[in-house]
This record gives C-alpha cells, sequence and structure tokens, in this order.
C-alpha cells in the first residue's frame, strides 16, 4: 500500500496542503487524477475547488466523488484517493451509506495511493474510536477502512502543565480508550504525518507523534522515526 496520513490539511501560517506539498507530489507522482472524497465537510463543492486550487502545481485534476453517478466504480477506478478531513463522524456515516467502506479498503490494498488528512487519516484505522470529534450524527458502525492495524488520533496535543482548564487532556482521553482497547495509538502533533510504502511505515513533517500502547509509559517518537513495527499490530476492541 501506498499511504500518506496527515495530521492536518493545513499547518499554522500556511495554507490548504502546502505544509506537506513536497510528500503528496511523491505520493501522487505519475498520477493525472485525484479522486476527492469530501463528505467530512457540508459544503462538497468549495471543498473539492479548496483541494484544486492547492495540487494545482502538481498538474493533477481533482474529481469530487460528490458528482460520481456510480460511487463504488469511481472508487474502483481511481488512480488516487484523497480522503478530507472534518467531522469524522459525517464522514464515515456517508462512507457507510454510499457502500464504499469495503471498495475503498479493496482499491487501495490493490495499490491505489490513499491520501488522508485528519479525520480521513482516522478513517484508515480500524475504527474512529480515536476521532476528536463531536458525534453530529450516528453512523451505522464505528468500523473504519482499515488500511492500518493501529489507531491514529490526528491534532495530538501535548499537556499544557500551566492550563488552568479542568476538562481532559488528550494524553488522558487515549489512555481512557487503553482501558477498554488493547491497541496502540500514534498521536501525530500538527505538521507531521505517517507515510506508509508496503510493508515500511515511517513518520514525516516537523513535529514527531507520542505513541500510546496499554501497559506502558507513552513513548516519544521524532520525524523520521521507522514505525514499521506498528504494522504488524494485532488490535482487541472492547465489542
Amino acid at each position: 500500500m501506498e499511504l500518506l496520513l496527515l495530521s492536518s490539511s493545513t499547518k499554522h501560517g500556511t495554507g490548504f496542503l502546502e505544509h506537506a506539498l513536497p510528500a503528496v507530489a511523491e505520493l501522487l507522482a505519475g498520477r493525472e487524477r485525484l479522486l476527492f472524497v469530501p463528505f467530512a465537510k457540508q459544503d462538497h463543492d468549495a471543498y473539492a475547488a479548496t483541494v484544486q486550487a492547492a495540487v494545482e502545481p502538481l498538474g493533477i485534476t481533482v474529481e469530487g466523488l460528490h458528482r460520481a453517478a456510480d460511487p463504488v466504480a469511481a472508487v474502483r477506478e481511481a488512480q488516487a484517493v484523497f480522503v478530507g478531513g472534518g467531522n469524522t463522524f459525517r464522514l464515515l456515516a456517508a462512507l457507510h451509506r454510499l457502500g464504499i467502506v469495503a471498495p475503498l479498503r479493496e482499491a487501495v490494498r490493490g495499490g491505489t495511493p490513499y491520501l488522508g488528512a485528519s479525520a480521513g487519516t482516522n478513517m484508515a484505522c480500524p475504527t474512529l474510536r480515536t476521532s476528536n470529534d463531536m458525534p453530529i450524527v450516528q453512523p451505522p458502525s464505528f468500523e473504519a477502512i482499515g488500511l492500518v492495524p493501529f489507531q491514529v488520533n490526528p491534532h495530538y496535543l501535548d499537556p499544557d502543565p500551566g492550563s488552568t482548564h479542568m476538562g481532559e487532556t488528550r494524553e488522558q482521553r487515549i489512555v481512557e480508550f487503553l482501558e477498554d482497547n488493547d491497541v496502540p495509538v500514534l498521536g501525530i502533533r500538527e505538521g507531521g504525518w505517517l507515510r506508509v510504502r508496503g510493508e515500511h511505515a515511517e513518520l514525516g513533517g516537523s513535529a514527531g507523534a507520542r505513541l500510546f500502547a496499554r501497559g506502558s509509559e507513552p513513548r516519544e517518537l521524532p520525524p523520521g522515526a521507522d514505525v514499521t513495527f506498528l504494522l504488524r499490530t494485532e488490535p482487541r476492541f472492547d465489542v
């Protein structure tokens, strides 16, 4: 598989996909068309136009899946797929409603490059259970595409020791997840991403990540870290 899983589509001070454009170009090399899945946001046409403007320098034409007469056929015929960020629950509900969870999985496992950002990165995991989003809609299942066997928490924020906010930190929420689910969680900070090439996985970008696993202290992973071992994960979820 060829995966590029971004923590976010933007980084402070840069435009849409700008911070990761070299990595996007590498993933999409040799492709002329990109199938964009815009369902995490409400205005699909505007979202697709934003993506088109971002990849214009790469000579790539964006095709919005919302405009496809046959979404399943569009997925199967795609040269590459980009699942954009937004609300994870809205996105997954749409993927199930259109019947494209399995076709996406089959296409990407068959060699179609997959670009995900934020909610789109969550979709590459077994479930959406490590999303940061409010459940504004109810999908029929939490099962996502499952391209990698571990979970990702995009937009990971480190605890702020000087904060007076009394809510849970991101770390506390992930630890709570691990109380009921035995599967690693990779918290990728803004500006970072995960690149999977076949059986190899490594961190890219500028921010690094935090790895959480049941029974272990959180582990800091710098940019460039080899995380291929995560691809051998055998997840166990609380049903």
